[in-house]
């Protein structure tokens, strides 16, 4: 039975053509309790979802339709381990990594002993007990791996303050060109550099070609015997990586029921540990355990990524707004956005339902973005004024890991200046008057007033970490694991797969051979018949 068929739905559908008119500062105007109804707060975060088109009655259609939709069911499922990614016949279980919910005692087995080896490994490295072939300390570790082999790791890294006891460097290789890697390397001594492969197949393309490159140039230097010191696989398939001469005690497990755009959590999160500590590592896995234990156990209307999720989907498939920007008041959340875009639209930008039909609804909206105060003199002038409707997450933090309070209180002031801003617009009336009040001409007041008119009431949500320290990010980065699940439920799509991701894996792998030959190609497309050969004739 289609979604389009369920009462919520419908009821949905008709208040959406009725919201024409509807303006957000009306709703605030009508209500002085707009805000106390309309956020959420837990695990030191503040939702704010007050600055979207939605109403009472709005509000409880959305909560019917996830009632009609099974999410509380489908969530119990979750946890329960149950094979809910139907198209690969897997259990989704990335939250065993880091909560206590799963029932599968082998499981929390498994997750116990790597967690254990997570730990030993990197607090031996950062005392510098683990060393190099040559016994120095390793201070350089080059992070191999591409997607959710990087995203995750890179964007935590970044996100949490360096310490003066975090000596490391890390430095992350995702891309199959060459140049950033040649470039790094020459920077890097090889008695203090670890390459730690990250590949849960350890066949991925553009892991495999970095790793051998990144063996060819140890090998040059050093003896065969090094490269048990100075290579680190995470990995399901451990035998290929020992093959690749991975050293045993060198090689993290992960599991197939973890999917590579939320395995941060698992030995994929190494990385972390070494650069930030383990003590870090273990508090994100607490904000999100924390962020679990909400999700699972909350009434939906009080269940913060639910609410996330609804608000997302009304948006969306309803209002029929297709991008969301995700704005970062933080500059150390500047890879937040990149991550996202994988979690989000590699999960639910799908369009076919689980009975294999097309939809005929809008999915997964583009996400994008990047810090605030960056986009501010970048793209806000379309958010403003452009002919596009955009939704906004705004994200910041209440209390500053800098130490200059005047910079922080500018960062917040223009972050909820923008939302209200957003919401508020400025009206021709308004833009008049100003213009009349700072001397302007009637000739001028009406030749720039339609130029400087915001029509405002674009959508936004705000969150507000209590800080941004290991715990709350690994809140926020849950809160979003749950709404991307509880939206592809309601859109009766399967989020656990990446399809699309596989095709052109596919493509690029059968291209390659006439890529590398000098004869002329003719049996593609004449567009791509046309590239090859060009491209020969300028290389080859």
């Amino acid at each position: 039975m289609s979604r389009k068929t369920l009462k919520s739905w419908q009821q949905l559908a008709a208040e959406a053509a009725a919201m024409d008119d509807l303006q957000i500062n009306q709703l605030f105007a009508d209500s002085s309790s707009r805000f106390e109804d309309y956020h959420l707060s837990h695990c030191g975060i503040l939702f704010d979802y007050s600055k979207n088109r939605i109403t009472d009655s709005v509000k409880a259609a959305l909560l019917e339709l996830a009632s009609e939709c099974n999410v509380a069911q489908w969530r119990d499922a979750m946890f329960a381990g149950d094979a809910i990614n139907h198209t690969e016949n897997r259990a989704v279980l990335h939250t065993a990594l880091r909560s206590h919910r799963c029932p599968d005692a082998a499981v929390n087995q498994q997750v116990a002993q790597e967690l254990e080896h997570i730990k030993r490994f990197s607090e031996q490295l950062r005392s510098g007990e683990l060393s190099g072939y040559t016994g120095k300390p390793l201070l350089d570790i080059v992070c191999l791996g591409v997607g959710g082999s990087n995203l995750g790791p890179q964007m935590v890294t970044e996100a949490l303050l360096k310490k003066p006891e975090d000596t490391v460097n890390l430095h992350y290789i995702s891309t199959v060109d060459s140049v950033p890697l040649e470039q790094l390397l020459v920077t890097l001594n090889p008695e203090t550099t670890l390459f730690i492969v990250s590949s849960k197949t350890f066949t991925t393309t553009e892991t495999t070609l970095n790793a051998a490159a990144a063996k060819r140039w140890l090998l040059s230097q050093a003896p065969a015997t090094a490269l048990a010191q100075h290579f680190v696989a995470i990995t399901v398939d451990t035998a290929r990586a020992q093959a690749f001469g991975i050293a045993p005690a060198y090689c993290f497990k992960i599991w197939d029921w973890v999917g590579g755009r939320f395995s941060l959590w698992s030995a994929i999160g190494l990385p972390i540990a070494i650069g930030r500590g383990y003590q870090a590592f273990a508090s994100l896995l607490a904000g999100a355990a924390a962020m679990d234990e909400h999700f699972a156990s909350t009434d939906l209307d009080q269940n913060m990524p639910v609410m996330m999720a609804l608000v997302g989907i009304w948006n969306t498939t309803f209002l029929n707004i297709n991008t969301l920007a995700i704005l970062p008041y933080d500059q150390s959340l500047a890879q937040l956005p990149a991550y996202l875009q994988q979690a989000e639209m590699e999960s639910n930008g799908k369009s076919v339902n689980w009975q294999g039909e097309v939809i005929d609804y809008k999915t997964c909206p583009v996400l994008w973005g990047q810090t605030g105060i960056n986009g501010q003199h970048a793209f806000y002038q379309l958010l403003h004024q452009g002919t596009h409707d955009v939704a906004a997450d705004f994200i910041a933090s209440a209390i500053s890991c800098g130490e200059t309070a005047l910079h922080h209180q500018t960062l917040i002031a223009n972050c909820f200046a923008q939302s209200q801003a957003l919401m508020n617009g400025v009206s021709a009336a308004e833009v008049k008057a100003d213009l009349v009040a700072t001397g302007g001409s009637a000739e001028t007041t009406e030749r720039l007033a339609p130029h400087k008119v915001h029509p405002g009431n674009r959508p936004s949500n705000t969150l507000v970490l209590n800080t941004l320290d290991a715990y709350h990010l690994g809140a926020v980065i849950a809160l979003y694991e749950h709404k991307i699940f509880v939206q592809g439920v309601i859109w009766e799509i399967y989020s656990f797969d990446q399809w699309g991701v596989q095709l052109g894996k596919l493509l690029a792998a059968n291209m390659l051979e006439d890529v590398q030959s000098k004869q002329p190609v003719k049996q593609y497309d004449s567009s791509t018949n046309g590239l090859l050969n060009y491209l020969k004739s300028v290389s080859m």
